[in-house]
Formats: C-alpha cells, sequence, structure tokens
C-alpha cells in the first residue's frame, strides 16, 4: 500500500566547515508509518534530526512538512521553538532528558508550556488565575493523564521521574513529547540502555503509537531487533549519504548494508540474536 507523504527532504546537505555531515539527501517519510533511519555511528542520522528540528539551519536543499491543517511548511524557515508549535514535528534526544527532581506528571505538564505561557499572556493572567488561564491549564493536566493512562504510566504519576528505572523513563520521555501533540514523532535511539523485555515492549508502544493512535514516526535505532520489527520503510545513511531505502526485508540482505554497516561477518549472528 503507497502511503501518502509526511515529510519531503529534497537534496539535503548540512556542512560544517570542510566536513559534510548530510550529503544530498532526499526522502520521503510517509503519513502513519514508521521510517527507520540506521547507518553506523558518525553516518549523519542526529545531525539529519538536528536539521528538522531547527537545532540547524541546513546548508542546501529543503524540507518540507505536508501538514494536513497548514499544508505545506518548510521546517528551515521556521525558529526553532516553533518546529513543535507550528509544524508539530517533535523529539526525544539520545540521552534522556527528564526533569530528575520532578514528579511523572509534571514533567507531562511543563512539556506543554507554549501552550500554558500564552494562555497566561506571559504570566499576568496566571498570576491572576483568569478563567482562560484556568482552562488551559485544566485541559494541560486531563492530556497528561490522558497520555499516562494510554502508555500505562499512570502507577508513576506521582514519582519523580529520575527514581524510575531507565526503560520506565524512557517510556515517560515519549508521553511528554505526545503531549505537544506531534503529527512527526522523532526518536534518537529510544532503545538505548533497554533491556531485550524493555525492547520487546518499546516495540509494543511503538507499533500502539504509530497503528491506533495515527502518529507517523521517525526512528534513529541501533537495536536492530526494534528497526527490523516496526519499521514500515527504512533509510540507511553512510558518511551522510544514503546508500540504501526500502522494506526491511530488503535492507536487511542489501549488500551496501551489510557492508557497511553490519558487517559482511555478523549479519546472520545479529539477525539472529535481535530475533529477526
Amino acid at each position: 500500500m503507497t502511503r501518502q507523504s509526511l515529510l519531503s527532504v529534497q537534496n539535503l546537505t548540512m556542512r560544517f566547515g570542510g566536513l559534510t555531515a548530510i550529503d544530498d539527501l532526499s526522502l520521503e517519510v510517509p503519513q502513519r508509518a514508521i521510517t527507520g533511519i540506521i547507518g553506523p555511528n558518525g553516518a549523519g542520522k542526529t545531525t539529519f534530526f538536528n536539521c528538522l528540528t531547527g537545532f540547524y539551519k541546513p546548508t542546501s536543499g529543503s524540507v518540507v512538512m505536508h501538514h494536513p491543517v497548514r499544508g505545506p511548511v518548510r521546517l528551515a524557515d521556521l525558529p526553532s521553538h516553533k518546529v513543535a508549535r507550528v509544524a508539530q514535528v517533535v523529539r526525544t534526544f539520545q540521552n534522556i532528558r527528564l526533569f530528575a527532581n520532578m514528579t511523572v506528571l509534571e514533567n507531562l505538564v511543563v512539556a506543554q508550556h507554549n501552550v500554558l505561557q500564552k494562555a497566561s499572556a506571559f504570566s499576568l493572567a496566571g498570576l491572576l488565575r483568569l478563567p482562560s488561564y484556568r482552562k488551559a491549564a485544566d485541559q494541560a493536566l486531563e492530556r497528561a493523564l490522558s497520555w499516562l493512562t494510554r502508555l500505562k504510566l499512570m502507577e508513576f504519576v506521582n514519582h519523580p521521574a529520575g527514581a524510575l528505572p531507565y526503560g520506565t523513563q524512557r517510556r515517560v520521555e515519549i508521553a511528554r513529547a505526545l503531549c505537544v501533540n506531534p503529527i512527526l514523532l522523532c526518536l534518537d535511539e529510544p532503545a538505548a540502555g533497554l533491556n531485550p523485555k524493555e525492547s520487546a515492549e518499546l516495540n509494543e508502544l511503538l507499533l500502539y503509537l504509530c497503528r491506533e493512535e495515527a502518529v507517523s514516526i521517525l526512528l534513529i535505532e541501533h537495536d536492530m531487533s526494534v528497526v527490523m520489527n516496526v519499521s514500515d520503510h527504512i533509510c540507511v545513511l553512510n558518511y551522510g549519504r544514503k546508500i540504501a531505502e526500502g522494506a526491511p526485508a530488503d535492507i536487511r540482505v542489501n549488500p551496501h548494508v551489510v557492508k557497511a554497516y553490519l558487517g559482511e561477518d555478523d549479519l546472520e549472528d545479529d539477525m539472529a540474536a535481535a530475533g529477526v
């Protein structure tokens, strides 16, 4: 089944002085699908995410979000703080960035600060507890509790985020990102540090978000048990260039991928260990 494109990347290039981190990358990210971005360390995967989410302005090329309400949105034209608000492109990071001393619930509410700040008229309405601010605050709380319920995290609602098991913190981080109402959720190595049981639970979560909640997902991941089992489509980078693209079954046996990323001798062992 051919899916409509949600994100169009055309001839994207990102240079840092004499280093080319992304080299003429073109890619279509489909709606309501999980797209995996894989490649060896230094392939340009995180740089690609940074270009999508406003941390870097590309040297050349274009990234266009086909927003279902606003129409085409050129991400490079947006200030970084508006990428999530206007284009609804939201990301997580390789390293967990929860507020460790806040409760799980507080982490999810504070993620909605853009909406709350606007409703507070930059603190005045908040200080006076005007009805417009109270309504926005109630909605933020309701949204946070809703995602905690759907992601089966309600038992941790009042726990300090930093005291939770690592795998649970990963789920909380994803729940926090979902509170911003993303159309495209960019996950940067969400399985990093997870044990096999937690990785399997992550697989179920990602498939649930895509299939049941209609969240399109762009996934950077080294864990092949995650990538191969959940991705509808995979793009492989090496030295900033796209070397392969296609369905997981095709990528698994692509000789360029085997050579550049998995290692010719290690492919069977890696796939067997991943259970794919």
